[in-house]
């Protein structure tokens, strides 16, 4: 199975790769980590990582990326989890410390090998958050990849026509996979930012002729308020958002100043994308649309039973598809409570299906579902809500204990001018009164991670 596809230039910042210079970088790397059990990649954001990877895969051996900015503790159980005997990447930039370092700046050229790797091979070893305990390591076939990125090539309608835009961290699914490999697959030219700065998304269309745009919410809120970098994106012709939910105060801004609806889709690190818009389709705020070709999703109440799909009623997403991980690596027990006893992937994501099969992500279970007086709020609907104040500019919302009602709405708000009070009632002006926040607390700022995701534990 050809994961890589014909591949295009690739820019990281002021680097520019050629295609046969890419491949012929990175055939020196595949001879040098042939027969590797496992290798890792200090993910930074350069051409080297680049590089790093597709070695990795066009030699067979599993790579691992790890992200530049992780603390002693997380890189030594990433790699030491995955053992990893190697850490690719650029010279300068690799830490000290771990398995034997491997400059890949330093290698020259080689020559492609003519051989595929099976497809059930593995390709990737992501590793999870660690929200609940130490990272697990995701591990991803090369087919599992490649009937991702074939899927949302359909769906978007993507091709080699298309230059690929996004400044995402490269150890992710978002930045890596899709931004990547899926450019690599798809034949598009990519163009990596760096840093995903609205100034730089515009450029890039100006001067690359950008085309498909990818970002998470913190990004395409920022382009929607700079009204500049807004209007150079207008020449796009798909701006996608992801890895967490587009608030529709964001999305209606962001459509307003570009002319674009903006395309959202949902997956996760096990799953990769399952659901997603269509670049010919329908786009409404707070949905992601259907499951793309192959993916079957259900939902299921906490007893099990099914939920059914009348838009209102949410429900756990449970789903099968051909994009599914492997397993957690060395984790069999977390495997198998990640499955139903009928063989259905338990997302943890709490979701509404419209009749039409459209779905609407209302949050994690653990975080995003508040029980509150035998009402079953979701949090996503309460923060759209605070976000359409014209004063506020971040909100988040949690479920905190409450001596009655057993969880009471708490909101975290990044707003100015405002009292709590005044948010409160303009919650309850909007939504049923059970919905309303009963505590606003003002902050400077909201904790998030990498990828722009709200750190909800950090919270409370």
């Amino acid at each position: 199975m050809t994961l890589l596809g014909d591949g295009a230039d690739v820019r990281v910042g002021e680097e520019r790769l050629a295609r046969a210079e890419l491949f012929a970088r990175a055939g020196a790397v595949a001879a040098r980590v042939a027969g590797a059990r496992v290798v890792a990649v200090h993910a930074e954001a350069s051409a080297s990582t680049v590089v790093a990877v597709v070695g990795g895969l066009l030699a067979g051996v599993p790579v691992v990326p790890v992200p530049p900015d992780s603390g002693p503790d997380e890189r030594a159980h990433i790699l030491g989890d995955s053992g990893a005997e190697l850490l690719l990447g650029r010279g300068a930039a690799l830490p000290g410390d771990g398995p034997e370092r491997l400059p890949v700046d330093g290698l020259g050229h080689g020559d492609v090998a003519s051989g595929e790797p099976p497809p059930d091979a593995t390709a990737l070893i992501l590793y999870t958050s660690g929200t609940t305990g130490a990272p697990k390591g995701v591990l991803l076939s090369r087919r599992a990849v490649a009937a991702g990125l074939d899927a949302l090539a359909e769906a978007w309608e993507w091709t080699a026509g298309d230059v690929v835009v996004h400044g995402l961290p490269l150890f992710h699914v978002h930045g890596l996979v899709l931004g990547v490999l899926g450019a690599l697959r798809a034949g598009s030219p990519l163009v990596h930012t760096v840093r995903p700065r609205p100034e730089a998304y515009a450029r890039a269309a100006r001067e690359h002729g950008g085309s498909l745009y990818f970002g998470v919410p913190t990004v395409w809120s920022r382009v929607g308020q700079d009204a500049s970098a807004a209007a150079g994106l207008r020449g796009a012709r798909l701006l996608v958002s992801g890895s967490a939910p587009l608030p529709a105060p964001v999305f209606e801004r962001l459509a307003a100043r570009t002319g674009h609806r903006p395309v959202e889709r949902y997956g996760m690190t096990e799953t990769l994308i399952t659901v997603s818009a269509r670049a010919a389709g329908e786009r409404v705020p707070g949905h992601v649309g259907t499951p793309l070709p192959g993916v079957r999703t259900r939902l299921a109440a906490e007893d099990g039973t099914p939920v059914p799909a009348d838009g209102e009623t949410p429900g756990e997403l449970q789903l099968r598809a051909p994009t599914l991980f492997d397993g957690y690596l060395g984790r069999p027990d977390a495997t198998a409570a990640a499955f139903t006893a009928d063989g259905w992937f338990r997302t943890g994501d709490i979701a509404a299906v419209r009749p039409d099969g459209v779905h609407r992500i209302v949050g994690r279970a653990s975080t995003d579902l508040i029980k509150s007086g035998g009402y079953r709020i979701g949090a996503g609907e309460v923060e759209d809500a605070l976000l359409a104040h014209p004063a506020v500019r971040e909100a988040a919302v949690v479920g905190t204990p409450h001596p009655d009602l057993g969880e009471q709405v708490t909101a975290f708000v990044v707003a100015d001018g405002v009292t709590p009070a005044a948010l409160t009632d303009f919650v309850a002006a909007r939504l049923s009164a059970h919905k309303r926040p009963r505590t606003v607390l003002l902050r400077e700022t909201l904790p998030r991670n990498a990828m722009g995701k709200v750190v909800k534990s950090r919270l409370v």
